[in-house]
This record gives structure tokens, sequence and C-alpha cells, in this order.
């Protein structure tokens, strides 16, 4: 799983800040008071569910929000938490279930602000957002169904913000040695020492030079795009819509966290969703044929994109892996949390690279090609 990071070995300062202090903080910047709070999990930010309480007389509106409080690395770079959050904003007006920020008592989007109890004077960026309801993929049993949903979701998403989406510090997503960029993955070279010496090494070595030759001169056939760039199994909210126990139909509540953002293009975007939805399947090697056919009825691949998509999706399977063992080092209380989701991710890696890119994309292709001829499942 992804996190805010330009960098693994940047020492990221998360937030503390205690619930007596959250709250003051949602009366002081916000103006609002809160009547319950919990706190909810994160990486490298803070985050608490908060339900505020309406005044009588006060205009109706959202009583529950997210608070959002950035780490003080990020909380550094204004303009690109502004670029995030006004593509939610966006986003919302477009009819994208996205969260919205509530504004400051200035009227501002966010605000850097002071907190914790930790030594120096750390400031980090606050944030007040709609909390949005549903479940996390991560948390239902998954459906074809909703493969095909996350691959349109991911398309039309990314469409809408490259053919629509203009604001000035749109400019601060072009972040060239981002590590969860796809483009980067040959910069996984500086960590997999992390990997030890190991058969799991010895795939991520030949992911990255077959990435070099074969995907990295072919980038510039590629069309460019702004991706989200971390729609996994916990940024994905559903909701069931229909009454069937037997057979749930879910439609999504909820896109979360956009703090991946950056240029890139748009196979990048169905590689990663392909390869985070692989990891709550119990049929893995299928899911990719269902993500594409929903993708590609809003963006067909062409020849070269798709040509890619063996390598981008273990490319993805690769930066997760490795950058979670370089952060396990670091942060080694972290260790058991980080080996769970890294167990199945090398299981999934390992299986693809024994059935080889051939038979690999024989599955997803004749999986894609099958909803062609009828509507999908």
């Amino acid at each position: 799983m992804s996190s805010g990071n330009n960098c693994p070995p940047q020492t990221f300062t998360k937030p503390a800040l205690g619930e007596k202090e959250a709250m003051e903080l949602v009366d002081r910047v916000f103006g609002l008071k809160v009547s319950w709070i919990r706190p909810l999990p994160s990486y490298d930010d803070q985050n608490f569910h908060v339900r505020v309480s309406r005044n009588k007389g006060a205009a109706e509106g959202t009583d529950e929000y997210v608070l959002k409080i950035t780490n003080s690395e990020d909380s550094q770079e204004p303009d690109l938490i502004e670029a995030q959050t006004r593509a939610m904003m966006f986003l919302s007006a477009e009819g994208f279930p996205s969260a919205t920020p509530c504004l400051t008592r200035d009227g501002n989007i966010m605000s850097l602000e002071s907190g914790g109890t930790g030594p120096g004077n750390k400031k980090y960026m606050v944030r007040l957002l709609t909390y949005l309801p549903g479940k996390p993929v991560a948390k239902i049993a998954t459906t074809a169904q909703i493969f095909y949903e996350i691959g349109k979701l991911a398309a039309s998403l990314d469409k809408a913000l490259s053919e629509k989406f203009h604001h000035p510090s749109v400019k601060s997503l072009h972040r060239g040695q981002f590590i969860w960029n796809l483009a980067n993955v040959p910069l996984l070279d500086q960590y997999i020492y992390a990997l030890g010496q190991n058969k799991y090494r010895e795939v991520v070595e030949q992911v990255i030079e077959q990435f070099k030759g074969k995907v990295i001169p072919k980038l510039s056939s590629f069309r460019a795009c702004i991706n989200h760039g971390d729609l996994n199994d916990h940024n994905i909210l559903v909701d069931s819509s229909s009454a069937s126990l037997e057979n749930p139909q879910y439609k999504v509540s909820g896109i979360l966290d956009f703090g991946d953002m950056s240029y890139g293009y748009y196979v990048f975007e169905v590689a990663i969703a392909i390869m985070y939805m692989m990891i709550e399947s119990p049929d893995p090697l299928s899911v990719g044929g269902h993500v594409l056919a929903g993708f590609e009825s809003v963006l067909p691949l062409t020849e070269e994109e798709r040509g890619a998509l063996f390598l981008l999706v273990s490319g993805r399977f690769s930066q997760s892996l490795v950058i979670a063992a370089h952060t396990a080092l670091l942060y080694p209380e972290n260790k058991e949390y980080l080996m769970i989701t890294a167990k199945t991710g090398w299981k999934h890696l390992m299986t693809m690279f024994e059935m080889g890119q051939e038979a690999v994309e024989r599955t997803w292709f004749e999986t894609a090609e099958a909803y062609s001829a009828r509507a999908p499942a």
C-alpha cells in the first residue's frame, strides 16, 4: 500500500495530536464544535473521523468529516496539497464520489498549524474533508462486477482530470523523482538491498531490468494524463446497490487519498488498479481482465499500452514490496503490518513470473474481450 512519500528514506514526522487537541483544532480553525471523535488508520498523516453539532437555525449541511493532519514533510508543499484538494473539489462537482473541504473561518481550504508534543516547532497542513460512506473494497467479498466498475472508474477519473481540470496549482503534479510514479520503477535499485539475498530479490531485479529495456523507451508513445496513482483496496469505498445477500451488486461510493497524484499515463492507472485488486481476489490472475474491460469501456488501450501492462503491474508490485521492506527496516515496530500486506503481494508476483507474460496476458485479454460480446457481469 502506498503512502505519499516522495522518497522512502525521508524521515516523516507523523502528527501525534490527542483527541482533545484535535477537537480544539476543529473549533479554532473551522469554527465547529465536535460532538464525537475517533482516530482513523493512516500511514504517515493523522486522520480523525469527527461529528460536529449544529446550532439551532444553522444552515443544513454535512455534520460528519475527516480531520486530515498532513505530516510535516508534505506540509512544506502547499501547492501540491492545494492541487490534490482542488482536484477533489473538481471531481465532486463532476459527479464523482469525492470528498470536499469544509472552509476555515478565514474562507480557505486548508490551514498551516503548529501541533503535537514532539521536539521542535512542527507545522502541519490541516483540512476538514466531508466523510464518505461505504466499506473499503478490502472488506467485501469481491466480484467480477466490482472489478469492472473500478476499471471504469479509473479511466473516467483520469479522463475528467486530464481534459477538464485547470488550476494554477496543477503544475505541482509534475513530480519527477516521486517514488510512487510508475515511471520511476528504476529508482528501486537504490532500495533493493532491503530484500536481502533471495528468490524475491532476483524476480524484482528482473522486473527492474525488463522495465528499463521495454517500458521506459516506450513512455513517449503512451497517452499522458493526470493519475490518481493509488486506487487501492482501501482507497475505494463501495455500497451495495442491491438487496440480494447471495449476489450483491456494488457501486463505488467513495474515492479516498489523493496524496499520490502526479502526471503519468492512462495505462499506469489501469495497471495500478489491477495490481491492488489482485490482492483482494481468491482468483487473482483473472482480475486483470475484468478491470481492463471496465477501463476500456471508457478508454481503449493502444497496442503499445496493452503490451506494457504485464511489466507495469509487475512494476507496481515491486514498488509496493521493495518500499514495504525498506520501510520495515526504518520502522521495525511496523514490520508485522507491512509484512502481512507483502506476503500476498509476493505470492502474486511470483505466480505471474512463473506463468510468464504471454500466458498472463492471454488470460487478461480473453476475459476483457468476452465483455464486448455481453453486458458486464
